[in-house]
Parts: structure tokens; C-alpha cells; sequence
């Protein structure tokens, strides 16, 4: 196999816990160029991965300002770059069957298409010519997404998550926080407070109360980020009047980034000691980045979408609601990963 395309139209989250497959098949085969097929959304996350040769990048409609016409019309001269690439394999990284990556597999020409699929899936049988049985329950999505690299040999235990933040946009964070009076980032907790389902969203008197907590008993700084923009944007919903909030009630005034782009989001937590974020894409790159992660978890299954190969605590309570979980609990788990971490410096 001399070509290999990856193909992840998911969200951040998704794309994030695609890495170590990508990473496992370079290993493996680094004579194989590989390839990512992504949406606008997701791109960022696989910008400056030293596994990946090329990204082809495609909008959603939904996403798209120009319009839904516009965004098919540059789908198509993409979809017409993609062939000409003549991909020896395109895998439709999923959990289980997808028919949208399924048919992405598809229109890219591949001529091997690998994706899970059972046999109610009637359509698996035209976009995927290598079908493979859905993976067991009780596997994480980085587990689940290496399992599509049997055909191709490639078996084992997934290596870590691989996300690298871009030097400049590192460099520019760093500069941005000690201007704000935050004077070693790398001590600061985290506070990411942006999740697409409501289910998982904590409530922000909860952030408020942990705030007073970590400032009484640990005086350390809390940094704050958010997805940026209007919460009624049809296109990106964001969070400034939730962080605006924060930032005005917070006993002690958190250090607020308000991150453009996902560059900058990766570029800040890289900075932090350790994160407390809801479920979702923001979770996902601390992991990636190696911080020990506090989780207040919704309606998602942990066993599927826990923070992968760092130290963590998921906070669900049987209502599968995150606003039923207290500041004093998220406290008490911030405290435990730390003194975690503590310990590991001093045997190290």
C-alpha cells in the first residue's frame, strides 16, 4: 500500500481519538503516504501532525457562510482532487457504520474502502468493499478506530493521542497571559466551559464556586477559556456571555483567553497544569496534551469518550445530567489528580 487516506467527518473530539490509528499505520508502514479527509471545523487538529503528508478539507453545509450551494460546489472540485490521488485505501474511521464517511470512502475513489458495517446495513454494500464486524461494546473510540487497521496488518495497543500546538500560536499565548498578570501558566487550572449538549453543560455558579475553592484552599490561578462568539450564531454557537459572567463574578477574576480559532484553543491549554472541562472536543485536547483532566460528564458513555491515556476523574451522576454534580466533588477530584501528579515528580 503506497497511499492511504483517513477519513473523519466528525467533530473535534472524533478526529482527536483518530490520531493514534494514524500514528499506529506511519509506525507500521512509513513508506505509505497518508492522508486526511476532514471538515473546516475539525482541521486545526491535525495541523503540524508529522504523521500525515497531506489534509484534504471539506465544508459542511451547515458550516458554510457562502451557503449550502457553495459548499457543495467546492466539495466537488475537492472530491475531484481526491481521485485524482489515486488512494490505494480509504478508511471511514467511525465506531460503527457511518453511511455519510461510508460514502465519502466512496466518491474519494479508494480502490480499497474499510469501515464497520453489519448486515443491516444495506447501503455498506455499495460504498464499502471491506466490511468489517462492528467492534465489541465496552471499547474506547481510539480503540475502536484501530481496530480498522486489521486488514492492513497493523494490530496492538494504540500508541498516544498526537496533537502538537503550533510554536508561534504557543509563544503568543504564553506572552498573552503573562500580560494579563498570570505569571507562570504552566500552574493554572483550566476551566474550559463550552459543550455542545446541554446535558453536559455545568452550570456556571458551579465554575464560580470551584473558582472560590481552588483560590482558598490551593491559591492557585484559574484560566478560562471558551468557544468565542454568540451563543445564537447559527454557524458556531460560542459562549462570550457565559465567560463575560465568569469573569464578573468570580471571586478571584480568572485570566480569560477568548481563543479565535482552534489553534490558539490547543496553543492555551497546552500552557495549564491540569483541565476541568465538560464533556467534548476541549476534553479531548488536554488529553491529547497530556494534562490530567477533570470530566463533568452528561448523557455520554465514559467507557466510549473518557480523556485516553492520561490520569482523570469522571464526575456522572445517575441522572446523566453535569449540573447535578457539585463544586465540592469536582474540588475533591481536582485535589486528588494533583496530588497524583505531585507524587510522580518526586519518584521521577
Amino acid at each position: 500500500m503506497k497511499k492511504a487516506l483517513f477519513i473523519r467527518r466528525d467533530n473535534i473530539g472524533d478526529l482527536v481519538c483518530t490520531t493514534p490509528a494514524i500514528r499506529a499505520l506511519k509506525l507500521a508502514r512509513p513508506e505509505c503516504s497518508v492522508a486526511v479527509l476532514v471538515n473546516s471545523y475539525n482541521a486545526d487538529v491535525v495541523a503540524n501532525n508529522p504523521d500525515i503528508d497531506k489534509v484534504f478539507v471539506y465544508e459542511k453545509a451547515k458550516h458554510s457562510e457562502g451557503g449550502s450551494l457553495s459548499a457543495h460546489l467546492k466539495n466537488l472540485a475537492l472530491f475531484m482532487r481526491l481521485r485524482a490521488e489515486r488512494f490505494d485505501a480509504a478508511i471511514a474511521c467511525s465506531y460503527d457504520y457511518s453511511k455519510r464517511a461510508a460514502r465519502l470512502a466512496f466518491l474519494s475513489g479508494a480502490r480499497l474502502r474499510v469501515g464497520y458495517a453489519s448486515a443491516k446495513d444495506s447501503s455498506a454494500r455499495l460504498f464499502l468493499n471491506r466490511r468489517l464486524p462492528a467492534p465489541p461494546d465496552g471499547l474506547h473510540e481510539v480503540e475502536a478506530v484501530m481496530g480498522l487497521l486489521a486488514p492492513f496488518g497493523v494490530k496492538g495497543r494504540p500508541p498516544k493521542m498526537v496533537l502538537n500546538p503550533a510554536p508561534l500560536e504557543r509563544e503568543k499565548a504564553f506572552v498573552y497571559l503573562k500580560r494579563l498578570g498570570l505569571k507562570n501558566p504552566e500552574d493554572a487550572v483550566i476551566f474550559q466551559i463550552s459543550s455542545r449538549k446541554p446535558e453536559n453543560r455545568w452550570p456556571l455558579e458551579r465554575y464560580r464556586e470551584l473558582g472560590a475553592l481552588i483560590d482558598e484552599r490551593l491559591k492557585l490561578p484559574v484560566m478560562l477559556l471558551w468557544s468565542p462568539g454568540a451563543s445564537d450564531n447559527r454557524f458556531h454557537p460560542g459562549d462570550d456571555g457565559a465567560a463575560e459572567w465568569l469573569i464578573s463574578n468570580m471571586k478571584r477574576k480568572p485570566f480569560p483567553y477568548r481563543t479565535e480559532n482552534l489553534q490558539e484553543l490547543v496553543a492555551a491549554m497546552s500552557a495549564g497544569a491540569i483541565a476541568v472541562t465538560p464533556d467534548g472536543g476541549a476534553m479531548h485536547i488536554a488529553a491529547a496534551l497530556g494534562k490530567p483532566v477533570v470530566a463533568v460528564w452528561g448523557s455520554t458513555d465514559p467507557v466510549k469518550w473518557s480523556p485516553w491515556g492520561v490520569d482523570h476523574r469522571i464526575l456522572q451522576k445517575g441522572t446523566r445530567r453535569a449540573s447535578d454534580v457539585t463544586a465540592e466533588e469536582a474540588f475533591s477530584a481536582l485535589q486528588s489528580l494533583l496530588s497524583g501528579a505531585e507524587r510522580k515528580e518526586r519518584s521521577s
